[in-house]
């Protein structure tokens, strides 16, 4: 039977019964995972829907707890819960805590805590399940966890905010009042007094945890959050509280030294924050002073590992800002700074010194601009800049009176006992002849010694304040003017100096440098290099009256001396290779004395207070000096460049025409150099001599017009004059060129009261004036380059201008002012000296200029017609109005002219050269006329000769008959100038000469057989009695009538040197 269904189904039914079969068993396993699956999300969702309940259940045991209002600006006073059971309560609420969604739940949970904490029922106090011992673990964490919770938030909160400043003082009065028993109501009393010991461990316990998570950077973060700004977000109430939380921890550990190195790099590095501590909360200035924080940070700091490890976390911003902390806690607790000033001035130099690492000299891709340090190699962020103003101010404090009268108070001490000594035995002479002399002897200033005490003591403060004036770049001018502008520093600087030894203690400096070359590290020339720069700002600001006849701080015999030693140290560090010219520039103590030495030496040739030859060294002589020059010894050239004064003016003058002979071998300008030098023929219209001039050499290259020059006047009549090939032609083109565009008439340049030439602000009337200017610069360097002298005088402020003095920092544009204007001086210096309100003269930062009849006005600064002169100003004022009259007025012109006058001459060769010296290289000597000189070196023709009678009755005449301003007259009769070529007559070019003459200028057909025979043999003839000498400047010739009379000569001389007969061309 079973093979007979089986065979009746065959073998296609078996398939499909297995494939039945594997159906229904996939059937049953989806139904399973389909049951698998509805169990899982059936237990999901009950899982969910319990904690759901249970979340909500206990929501409602918190809220139960927290009992928050429904209004949040109604009074918050929960009922509050036996604390146990709020202990469970919190524990539930931590259960389910979010920071991000239960925010404000969690500010209520605080605020109930600072409740219960405020209670004197002990069941209802928080902290009294810690008197529980089954709970005491457990609670300690959970308060461990709210107060790292509160501490938290602070991270994030901004104070600028009135809400988040709200929550920031909920959650600092939380962590005050579990970090301190003091507040604790539950302490007071009889009842209280067992559980003061245990509460005080506990609350050491949670600070420690507090510390260990991180509570110092975060307290940190709030503190430049909500005090570095232009205007503080915190008051008082958020400051103090910070404040006394960061000490908390520090009193618990009696100081220890891992803690205040925390304080320090947390706290104390805060911008400014002592600064705000004493406006805002001088309580809480009180608590550092009274816990001697600045003392006990020195004796940290004062470690140099210690200094180190704190540096490289605050790295140079921060630093910077626990530097300017540190200086107003030591301003504020003075007995603690005169107690540890030697430690408080070693951790301000380590400071310092630590951020100039960070320090750049100038601008870069990976640099950033800091307000106080200048190029910095780190960001700075916006906080840190908002913050600088008071830092600064408080870095100031560093260089106050009071400061540097304690820092200096050995040497103070010292000067004041001297001087007392001093006053005393002058005031007691004795009768004793004896007696005298050793008193003289006695009263000697005492040398003091480099080893000594005083020394030490002194050296130091001064190391510490060149250090900051090179790290904090940006207030260097601030820093000098703190040190310069009081009755203590430089006065007692000055006398240490003095008792140094001979000469300032020069042999000291000289042998401390033969030891060691190029070293500048010892001490004493800290001192030496503050003491320069503090003068040269000091110095660089008297005005003559200060200097001269109020005689503030420095006497003239002290600038003298000053001067004079420092003239010889400069010289002999250089010329002896105890300072290398390579190495020199960036020398801060060379630097320094160089530039007080050249501010004094600038200041004796406006106004002498030295005698003759006073800064001339006498170590070498001129001529050995000059030979090394032209050697090529470097430290010769640098000595010419950076003190040329050392060596006489007229040697400086020979080294001047060398270099420009020099100069024209090197390029072929000279027969010497070349058969047939390259020259420039120009055409001159006697009408148009400066148009024609202009049109033809304004354009023309340096090196054509340092060559040959040669001119051809056409005359009225449009005819070719005849010239004589002596380039006396080109002499005449250039005196009457220079004549006239010099002539204040064409409004290129004015005149000053006392008939000096400077450029005139309204020349651009003028077409094209600037490059006038530059054409007129040009042409007067070439006088000088060619060595023809012209009676051009210039303002002395204008000299300075050309020779680029006006650019250095130690340049006063009051100090010469007079030489332009002597009434606004005058005016400027009586603004300077107003003892009253000096609002009462209604002064603005601005300046009126009658520009043609149309009144113009000029603003010093932006904006400056609306900022008022104040007696906090008042010196920046005089300062930009004088910089106002005799730079920015006139800074187009003078700048087109001096770009003129550096084309033909070079910038170095100008660097020999003072002003007044500059003034004798274009206009000639002030000596007097040498007659002996002039006779030796002049020419003679048309039969004169040196022994004729009418010469020798010339020179008879001009030596004893006429006076110094005749001879004058004289000279510029002949010649066109009457100062002598500074080198003497033999240089004069051309030559002087002297021609005889028996005819008229225009029937003169110069010297001929005949004359000269005449003239030799002193035929008689009748006397020309009605012929005045005659000249022609641009040979320097006179044309001289063979008088017969030595009276007709001395008459007919003397009328036409002071008619201004002449200037004519042969």
């Amino acid at each position: 039977m079973p093979e007979e269904m089986f065979n009746k189904v065959g073998s296609s039914s078996k398939n499909q019964f297995l494939e039945q079969t594997k159906a229904a068993r996939a059937e049953r396993a989806q139904g399973k995972e389909r049951d698998k699956c509805a169990t899982l999300l059936q237990a999901h969702i009950r899982g969910f829907l319990t904690r759901r309940r249970f979340k909500k259940g206990l929501n409602t045991s918190v809220n139960d707890l927290l009992q928050i209002p429904e209004n949040p600006d109604d009074d918050y006073k929960p009922k509050l819960l036996p604390a146990l059971e709020a202990y469970k309560k919190i524990k539930q609420f931590f259960f389910t805590f979010s920071r991000e969604n239960d925010k404000k739940k969690f500010e209520f949970l605080c605020r109930y805590l600072l409740s219960s904490m405020d209670t004197e029922q002990i069941k209802l106090c928080y902290v009294s399940v810690a008197l529980m011992k089954p709970y005491v673990v457990e609670w300690i964490q959970q308060a461990k966890n709210v107060m790292w919770h509160s501490c938290s938030c602070l991270r994030t909160l901004r104070p600028e905010n009135h809400t988040d400043m709200q929550s920031i003082m909920l959650h600092l009065r939380l962590l005050i009042t579990f970090t301190s028993t003091s507040t604790w109501k539950i302490l007071r009393g009889k009842s209280g007094e067992p559980l003061a010991s245990m509460m005080n461990q506990l609350c050491n316990n949670l600070m420690g945890n507090l510390n260990t998570k991180g509570m110092y950077p975060i307290l940190q973060g709030l503190l430049t959050r909500g005090l570095a700004a232009s205007k503080p977000a915190f008051k008082h109430a958020p400051l103090s509280a910070v404040i006394t939380l960061a000490l908390r921890p520090l009193i618990a550990s009696n100081f220890s030294e891992n803690l205040m190195n925390v304080f320090i790099l947390h706290i104390l590095s805060v911008p400014a924050i002592v600064c705000h501590m004493s406006t805002m909360s001088p309580a809480c200035l009180t608590q550092l002073v009274t816990h001697r924080i600045f003392k006990r940070s020195l004796d940290l700091l004062t470690n140099e590992q210690s200094t180190r490890i704190i540096f490289n976390s605050l790295e140079g911003n921060y630093a910077l800002c626990l530097l300017a902390n540190l200086v107003q806690l030591g301003y504020i607790e003075l007995e603690g700074l005169v107690e540890n000033t030697l430690s408080f001035m070693t951790v301000v130099i380590r400071l310092l010194e630590s951020c100039k690492v960070y320090v750049q000299n100038k601008k870069s891709n990976l640099t950033h601009w800091h307000p106080v340090l200048g190029w910095f190699s780190q960001n700075t962020d916006q906080c840190l800049h908002a913050a600088m103003p008071y830092v600064v101010k408080q870095l100031q404090l560093l260089w106050c009176e009071k400061m540097i009268r304690l820092l200096f108070l050995e040497l103070i001490t010292y000067v004041e006992a001297d001087t007392e000594k001093q006053n005393s035995k002058s005031s007691t002479p004795s009768k004793n002849i004896v007696l005298r002399v050793l008193d003289k002897a006695s009263s000697k200033p005492v040398k003091i010694k480099l080893e000594s005490s005083i020394a030490t003591s002194t050296c130091l403060p001064c190391a510490l304040y060149q250090t900051t004036i090179n790290t904090l770049s940006q207030l260097r001018l601030d820093i000098l003017g703190g040190l310069s502008y009081n009755d203590v520093l430089l006065p007692i600087l000055w006398k240490f100096l003095c008792d140094m030894g001979p000469n300032c203690g020069l042999k000291t400096f000289v042998e401390l440098l033969s030891q060691a070359p190029n070293s500048t590290i010892h001490p004493v020339f800290s001192l030496l290099t503050v003491f320069c720069e503090s003068a040269s700002h000091y110095i660089t600001t008297l005005d003559d009256i200060e200097m001269y006849e109020q005689q503030k701080i420095f006497h003239p015999s002290d600038y003298m001396k000053m001067s004079e030693f420092l003239n010889l140290f400069v010289f002999r560090l250089i010329w002896h290779n105890l300072i290398d010219v390579q190495t020199a520039s960036v020398n801060d103590m060379f630097g320094a004395a160089r530039g007080l030495l050249m501010i004094l030496y600038e200041r004796d040739c406006r106004k002498s207070y030295t005698e003759k030859d006073h800064w001339l060294i006498r170590d070498i002589k001129p001529s050995l000096f000059i030979s090394e020059l032209e050697k090529g010894r470097k430290t010769a050239v640098y000595l010419m460049q950076k003190v040329p004064h050392i060596i006489p003016f007229s040697e400086r003058v020979k080294i001047f025409r060398r270099n420009v002979t020099k100069e024209k071998e090197v390029m072929g300008l000279t027969e010497s150099a070349c058969a047939s030098p390259q020259s420039t023929l120009i055409t001159i219209n006697r009408g148009r001599v400066v148009e024609d001039g202009y049109r033809q050499l304004a354009q023309l290259p340096a090196r054509s017009m340092k060559g040959v020059i040669r001119v051809k006047f056409i005359n009225e009549q449009g005819l070719d004059e005849a010239g004589i090939d002596q380039d006396g032609v080109f002499k005449e083109f250039l005196e009457e060129t220079i004549t006239k565009v010099f002539d204040p008439s064409l409004n290129l340049f004015k005149v000053t009261s006392e008939q000096k030439l400077y450029p005139s602000s309204t020349s651009h009337i003028q077409e094209n004036h600037l490059t006038l200017f530059e054409f007129v610069g040009k042409m007067l360097a070439k006088a000088v380059y060619e060595g023809i002298v012209v009676e051009v005088p210039f303002a002395p402020f204008f000299l300075t201008q050309i020779l680029g003095h006006q650019q250095s920092a130690t340049y006063s544009s009051l100090d010469e002012l007079p030489s332009l204007d002597p009434e606004l001086a005058k005016s400027l210096c009586y603004t300077k000296h107003y003892d009253g309100d000096i609002g009462d003269l209604e002064l603005t930062f601005s300046c009126d200029e009658d520009c043609m009849g149309r009144i113009e006005t000029h603003e010093l600064v932006p904006g400056g017609r609306a900022i008022s002169v104040t007696n906090e100003n008042k010196i920046r004022y005089v300062h930009l109005m004088a910089h106002f009259r005799m730079y920015r007025q006139i800074k187009e012109q003078s700048m087109a002219f001096i770009r003129g006058f550096k084309t033909v001459i070079s910038s170095d060769w100008l660097k020999m050269f003072s002003a007044p010296e500059l003034q004798k290289l274009i206009s000639g000597d002030n000596a007097d006329l040498d007659i002996g000189d002039l006779r030796r070196h002049t020419q003679y023709y048309g039969g004169y000769h040196n022994n004729h009678k009418v010469i020798n009755w010339l020179w008879e005449v001009l030596d004893k008959d006429f006076s110094s301003s005749e001879k004058g007259l004289f000279l510029k009769f002949v010649t066109s100038c009457s100062k002598p070529p500074l080198l003497g007559f033999a240089h004069l070019e051309p030559p002087f000469s002297v021609r005889c003459v028996e005819v008229s200028d225009d029937q003169d057909t110069g010297d001929t057989v005949g004359s000269v025979l005449k003239g030799f043999f002193n035929i008689k003839r009748r006397d020309p009695v009605g012929r005045l000498p005659t000249s022609s400047t641009c040979f320097n010739l006179l044309k001289l009538p063979n008088y017969q009379k030595r009276s007709t000569l001395k008459e007919k001389l003397r009328y036409a040197i002071n008619s201004n007969t002449g200037f004519e061309l042969s």
